[in-house]
């Protein structure tokens, strides 16, 4: 393997930040057809250290050249490398060795997402990377039991069907959880044989880098996975753009899924699928158990920052109970410790980057200005960093801005509500669809609302219950295409159809 581009900063980061933990940064550099290599262009970008808001890395940046050199390595594992002419059981195998070098170096994963996304460490070692290789065992046990099926075609003939992985996929993940958003896309394109391009979000590029390192150790063959770090205006273009690439599968805003599709029209007519945002509604009615409520939303809230597709960040509570949970809520939500990261202690690290910290504050004004009433928070958390105080906005109707627009922060939407009938039209009233969360004891209830509520995923009695195994995605706006479950290998799969004539069969 050629230079891994480690970075020789870390020690001045440790240092600039104050006494805070940096992990020492080690590869920095594009991954391509087996190698870390510069950006043709030679040119480099930032990563910051959300804590701080100081340098972290200098990270090479690519463009079009860059996508077009990835593409050709994949292109060339596809036709006429090792990696799709392996048995699934095969790939399987060398999925499950990823598996391992991943769970061996989880403790320097997690720390890598921690600094660069502003992620807890103690929950990247116990919920993050263990989810991710979970998501990669699946998918490595689904390798070898990809197939078609035998039809019953009328006439004299035989026919059946074949799966065929569909190529070159492009990948491009989000910032918020770097390390499941890689596996979740890579894992089944890798179980249906196909090879990738993987772009991820120039806010969060190292441990996508690592990921590729450990694949190479792994022993998946070289051109199979190769990484771009790089802005979407051009690398992330590049590659939903490019007529070479046979799928592209995306997750992030509903105006950039909008644009990938335009792309995907103008060049060759690339499958698409897309994961995008979501405003979703937590329900809560009167026979819930109100500390058990209290406790679910506001983990759907403020887990991550706020930073999840999936944040139950609209919550309806039944009159009965409002008082109550309002009062519980409120301090719950000034308990909730905002802080480093890397402080097993804290419950909430900063926002990944300024942009975003201005965009939450940015809303919360909104919130006021529109007539909302703050209950808690609405503040930067501290002298320095991305931090921002758990916020609870209540009197909050279904126009305003901060109960139609993903906020993507610790922003809670608080609204009052009478009947079933009520609550169900309010929380179908978005252009999003990705999920919904019931709080109830009544089954007649939570299996009425579980059925009224356009939304991909439910959760009754719990929230964020995720598994490899339930598909994933949303309805309306929330895009379409489904992650996670054997559902997700479809995407990556052609389905062809073989007729034979059988002019002299025993039978038919």
């Amino acid at each position: 393997m050629g230079s891994n581009g480690d970075c020789g900063n870390g020690t001045a980061a440790a240092a600039a930040g104050g006494g805070l933990v940096v992990p020492k940064i080690r590869f920095t550099k594009l991954f391509i057809n087996g190698e870390f290599v510069d950006a043709v262009s030679g040119k480099t970008f930032e990563t910051r250290d959300p804590r701080t808001g100081e340098v972290l890395a200098h990270v090479a940046e690519a463009d079009k050249d860059d996508v077009d050199r990835a593409v050709v390595a994949a292109r060339e594992a596809f036709e006429h490398g090792k990696w799709p002419r392996m048995s699934g059981y095969e790939r399987g195998r060398l999925m499950n060795k990823l598996a391992d070098l991943v769970e061996e170096h989880a403790d320097e994963l997690a720390a890598l997402d921690g600094a660069d996304a502003g992620k807890l460490l103690l929950l990247g070692k116990i919920i993050d990377i263990p989810a991710a290789v979970q998501m990669l065992r699946y998918y490595a046990g689904a390798a070898d039991k990809i197939h078609g099926e035998s039809l019953r075609v009328a006439g004299k003939y035989q026919g059946y069907t074949l799966k065929e992985p569909i190529g070159v996929v492009g990948i491009i993940t989000p910032w918020n959880f770097p390390t499941m958003m890689f596996f979740l896309k890579v894992s089944p394109a890798l179980a249906a044989g196909c090879t990738v391009v993987v772009k991820p979000a120039e806010q969060t590029p190292l441990s996508a880098l690592y990921y590729a390192h450990l694949a190479k150790l792994a022993g998946i063959p070289d051109g199979v996975i190769n990484v771009v770090p790089g802005f979407g205006p051009t690398a992330g273009a590049a590659i939903t753009s490019h007529m070479d690439v046979d799928s592209v599968t995306f997750t992030g805003s509903a105006e950039i899924g909008r644009t990938i599709m335009e792309s995907s029209a103008r060049s060759n007519l690339k499958m698409v699928s897309l994961e995008l945002g979501g405003k979703s509604p937590m329900m809560i009615f009167d026979d819930a158990d109100v500390d058990m409520a209290v406790n679910l939303s506001k983990l759907a809230v403020f887990y991550n920052k706020g930073e999840i597709c999936v944040a139950g960040s609209r919550v309806y509570v039944q009159e009965g109970i409002y008082d109550e949970y309002v009062k519980k809520a409120v301090e719950a939500a000034k308990n909730w410790k905002v802080g480093d990261p890397f402080d097993a202690t804290t419950n909430m690290g900063p926002q990944v980057d300024k942009v975003q910290f201005e965009r939450v504050l940015k809303y919360i004004e909104i919130g006021k200005r529109e007539g909302a009433t703050l209950l808690t928070g609405g503040k930067p958390a501290g002298d320095k960093g991305y931090y921002i105080e758990p916020t609870i906005f209540a009197d909050v109707k279904e126009d305003m801005q901060i109960a139609q627009e993903e906020i993507f922060g610790p922003v809670m939407s608080l609204m009052k509500f009478k009947t079933v009938d009520e609550v169900i039209q309010k929380a179908n009233c978005t252009k999003y669809g990705l999920a919904a969360g019931i709080i109830t004891k009544n089954l007649d209830i939570a299996n009425r609302v579980s059925r009224s509520v356009k939304a991909g995923t439910v959760w009754v009695n719990c929230y964020f219950a995720f598994d490899p195994d339930a598909p994933f995605g949303g309805y309306k706006m929330s895009g379409f295409g489904r992650d996670q479950g054997m559902v997700a290998l479809e995407k990556y799969l052609q389905v062809k159809s073989v007729i034979t004539a059988l002019p002299d069969s025993p039978w038919y």
